[in-house]
């Protein structure tokens, strides 16, 4: 017996990237969906105060409805938004932004700035992770542990395409990243499992990883890239923003924040290979760069020589007193550990760089109780055709201004 299937009106998105709308009083997420739409949906999971529901027909189409271009997208989860107009990406990534500030943060009148675009909003990723299946690079489904083997992908930049077209046979490798330096032509394939007889005709550096070790097989281990002017050391698939115009963006965002660091002491919590250790730190007086990963830290040491690096977690440390700081927490954000971190620092201003606005939100709320105001916040399309968005907060002491 087949779903009912029942008319909802959308109005609003959610974070995570399915539109959202209401029946009999409870919310329903709707995966490829956009607000303004009237769809036909099926409901596949009730938990009583909301659903989830499958998209079957749309009936009053958005005017920012637009037609995929890429054959694999609706199976291939490396995607969701590729049926959206990108101005209206841009724009539902800023009310995601707002709205989680708003209903978990419990801040209604901050400045959530138009989202910066990407300039490109297609041939982006200079770095893509892959599984294999059938012996060729693969991305997981939507929601699934399932395999799409894909024959290319339109978010690679231009140059890390040929390098795709060149894998060939990947039978006996379980997982390869195809790295780029956008500004500087460096190509790099890291590759898990077996390493093929005709990784030679890649066109790149190859190197293999197996656990933790990273052993060279063609060429260096690392690439190159230049950011604000800075060159940038990165060893094998080390994190590093996959967008190199994003990049940017993220550092002149950090410096519109911090103001003036001439003189000043600046604190680099999850500092990376140190992109803003050696951008936005360059005129300081001094930088304490904290990083837990010995690759980033190896890196980091080449690309910000003068800074001091602290090894091991930003909550760990009990920090002296810093003019100014600047954190990139992962996902989950900083938590009461690392709020009491920064609190210990004292930073008179904070710009806090974010991937997920619900941790932004919630470390707003903690960070507000030990005497800091978020002033600012500048989303940055770093994940054209995703929902993902990263956002640069600014956050003053109390009496800090």
């Amino acid at each position: 017996m087949s779903a009912e299937i029942v008319t909802i009106d959308l109005d609003g998105w959610a974070h995570g990237g399915e539109a959202v709308g209401r029946l009999d009083g409870k919310a329903v997420f709707v995966a490829g969906g956009i607000p303004g739409e009237r769809v036909g949906v099926s409901v596949t999971i009730d938990k009583g105060s909301w659903a989830r529901a499958d998209l079957v027909e749309v009936l009053v189409p958005s005017p920012d409805r637009i037609e995929p271009p890429c054959p694999a997208f609706g199976r291939c989860g490396g995607c969701q938004w590729q049926f959206v107009a990108y101005e209206r990406q841009l724009e539902a990534k800023r009310e995601v932004v707002a709205s989680q500030l708003r209903h978990l943060g419990r801040v209604g009148d901050v400045d959530v700035k138009p989202t910066v675009p990407s300039p490109n909003p297609y041939a982006y990723r200079n770095r893509m992770s892959f599984r294999v299946a059938d012996g060729r690079p693969a991305m997981f489904q939507g929601r699934s542990r399932d395999l799409v083997p894909l024959d290319g992908c339109l978010l690679l930049e231009p140059g890390l395409q040929p390098v795709f077209d060149r894998l060939g046979d990947l039978t006996g490798v379980r997982r390869l990243t195809l790295r780029a330096g956008i500004r500087t032509g460096d190509r790099l394939v890291v590759v898990e499992g077996l390493v093929p007889d005709h990784a030679a005709d890649w066109g790149s550096a190859v190197a293999r990883r197996s656990g933790r070790k990273l052993t060279p097989i063609l060429g260096a281990l690392f690439i190159n890239e230049v950011v604000d002017e800075t060159r940038f050391r990165i060893t094998g698939d080390v994190f590093f923003q996959v967008n190199t115009d994003g990049a940017e963006a993220l550092v002149a965002a950090v410096r519109d924040v911090l103001g003036p660091v001439d003189g000043t002491r600046l604190l680099d919590g999850y500092a990376g290979v140190g992109l803003f250790a050696a951008t936005v730190g360059r005129d300081a007086a001094a930088v304490t760069a904290v990083e837990t990963s010995g690759l980033a830290i190896r890196d980091l040491a080449v690309n910000a020589p003068t800074a001091k690096v602290l090894r091991g977690r930003f909550e760990e440390f009990m920090y002296e007193r810093h003019e100014l700081a600047v954190v990139d927490p992962p996902r989950a954000g900083l938590g009461d550990a690392g709020v009491t971190a920064v609190a210990h620092a004292a930073p008179s201003r904070l710009a806090y760089v974010s991937c997920d606005p619900a941790a932004l939100a919630r470390d707003a709320r903690l960070l507000r109780a030990v005497g800091y105001e978020l002033v600012s916040v500048q989303p940055v399309d770093l994940f054209p055709q995703t929902w993902h968005v990263e956002a640069v907060a600014g956050f003053v002491r109390a009496g800090g201004r």
